[in-house]
């Protein structure tokens, strides 16, 4: 399957499930039909091109999957009603797009957070079981599991937007989710390539119409602006070998300036209109370095300022991790090593490779090649990102 068509697929799923469960109102069943019809198109579409209309082929498919199964229910009068419903042509309807308010329903208040995130990330934002359960750091099977039952959980949940109530608790979990699809493609998590852009390209496209459906949120406009200013780098990421290269050794010439400055600019319109929350601050951030002409040039003084307010405003291990990097650029190695010796034995960065990948890098600009480079192999086993791994290998051998 070309790239191409993979690209078509991810971005058709959620909408396809989207008609379907907004008719049948039967989640668990219209995501199994859904993946069936995705699993057609890849072995078909290679062949026999793809179709004039692929998302009503794809409709079309997942339909009659629907069908065979109805048709082998128990309850006859059941049966003939669902199939005399999926016999309906499609209405005008068909032409929206449904996956706002399909991340509205996977972000159910029936279903836990963990369910909520892990649901959403599966239907809309087109991970796979793997992918979800290496950004959750939980087994595969465990995360099969949480996937079917919240599932299961949505039966019969009416497929529309939410009551006002409870838009802002959705809303924070569709955020919070959204962010996580981003950060899979901005950096995978295991396999052989160090990003995916389909998937920040998906998390950026599903952001921009989360915007403009509430565009007074000012988070969700950080969130937007911190993927474009963030997603503007992308390109000086990764060497001619696919490596991952360090924010302060890329060329800044190849960062996309178009994005550069859409993300500036919205950040720009959002930072002091209300209330300051964690998805701006780190736009905020993620501005300082792309508007610094060299790695030089970094504000790094005002970049910890920052962080101090996002450990104030959400605190986390991610946040210590990421503000001992700025207290090192500003009070020196020590201090940032100091800073990191906060986070031993804390669960989450005990079962993360950024830890001691962080902590190499800090010993190693103190002047400890042998702690840099014992630092670096720690980290090299944590993690499952083939290029992370033989990046993390490559600064060990260079410190022999």
């Amino acid at each position: 399957m070309t790239p191409g068509t993979e690209d078509l697929l991810r971005e058709l799923a959620p909408q396809v499930l989207g008609i379907l469960v907004r008719r049948h109102e039967r989640f668990d069943a219209c995501e199994d039909a859904v993946q069936e019809a995705l699993l057609a198109a890849a072995q078909q579409w290679p062949v026999g091109g793809v179709p004039d209309s692929p998302r009503s082929w794809l409709v079309a498919v997942a339909t009659r999957r629907l069908v065979d199964e109805w048709r082998s229910e128990s309850a006859r009068s059941r049966r003939e009603e669902a199939v005399a419903a999926l016999d309906l042509p499609p209405g005008p309807t068909e032409e929206h797009d449904d996956t706002l308010t399909l991340l509205f329903l996977c972000c159910h208040p029936d279903l836990s957070v963990p369910s909520q995130l892990a649901l959403t990330l599966r239907a809309v934002g087109g991970l796979t079981t793997a992918e979800i359960a290496a950004a959750f750091l939980v087994p595969e099977a465990t995360m099969g599991q949480r996937i079917s039952r919240a599932k299961r959980s949505l039966r019969g949940a009416r497929f529309a937007p939410p009551p006002p109530d409870e838009v802002p608790e959705r809303l924070r979990v569709v955020r919070h989710v959204l962010y996580l699809v981003f950060n899979e493609g901005y950096a995978t998590s295991s396999g052989p390539a160090a990003q995916r852009a389909d998937l920040t390209a998906e998390a950026i496209r599903l952001t921009r119409l989360l915007h403009r459906l509430v565009p007074a949120d000012g988070e969700v406009a950080g969130l937007l602006a911190l993927m474009l200013l963030t997603e503007a780098r992308r390109p000086a990421r990764t060497d001619a070998d696919g490596l991952p290269v360090p924010l302060a050794e890329q060329d800044r010439s190849r960062w996309d300036g178009r994005l550069v400055a859409e993300g500036l600019a919205l950040i720009g319109r959002t930072l002091g209109r209300g209330p300051v929350g964690p998805y701006q601050l780190q736009a905020a951030i993620a501005a300082l370095h792309d508007e610094a002409p060299t790695a030089a040039d970094t504000d790094w003084p005002q970049i910890l300022a920052l962080y101090d307010v996002l450990r104030r405003v959400s605190p986390g291990p991610v946040v210590t991790l990421n503000r001992a990097v700025a207290v090192a650029m500003v009070h020196g190695p020590l201090a940032g090593l100091a800073e990191l010796g906060t986070l031993d034995g804390d669960d989450q960065m005990a079962r993360s490779h950024r830890l001691d990948a962080v902590r190499g890098h800090l010993l190693e600009l103190a002047g400890d090649p042998d702690g840099a480079r014992a630092a670096y192999r720690r980290a090299l086993r944590r993690t499952a990102s083939g290029p992370e791994q033989h990046y993390l290998a490559l600064r060990a051998a260079r410190l022999r």
